[in-house]
C-alpha cells in the first residue's frame, strides 16, 4: 500500500451523473429549515446535493429534477436563479 495517497472523496454531479472529485463540485444544501442554499464551504450541516460549475449541468438537474430527488424536497424557480447567478460568477474566475 505504500505510495498511495490520500483517497480523494469522490461525489455525483445532479446533472451529468459523472463522479467527480468534491473539491470540483459545488454543493447545494437543504438545510433543516426547509431552506436551499449553496454551501460554498462544503461543510454546513444538511442535506447536501453537488453540481458541477457548469451551466450545462445545472440546466440538466434542472430538467430530470435530479437537485430534487437528491435534496428530497420540491425546488423553488428563484432557488434555480439564484444557483445560476452563483455559477456563473464562478464560471468567470
Amino acid at each position: 500500500m505504500a505510495g498511495q495517497g490520500k483517497k480523494i472523496p469522490m461525489r455525483m454531479c445532479a446533472g451529468c451523473q459523472e463522479m467527480k472529485g468534491k473539491k470540483e463540485l459545488i454543493r447545494v444544501l437543504r438545510t433543516q429549515e426547509g431552506e436551499i442554499l449553496v454551501d460554498a464551504t462544503g461543510r454546513k450541516n444538511g442535506r447536501g446535493a453537488y453540481l458541477c460549475r457548469s451551466m450545462d449541468c445545472l440546466e440538466k438537474a434542472r430538467k430530470c429534477k435530479g437537485l430534487e430527488r437528491s435534496l428530497k424536497v420540491k425546488i423553488p424557480e428563484e432557488t434555480y436563479e439564484s444557483l445560476k447567478k452563483e455559477i456563473g460568477s464562478i464560471e468567470e474566475r
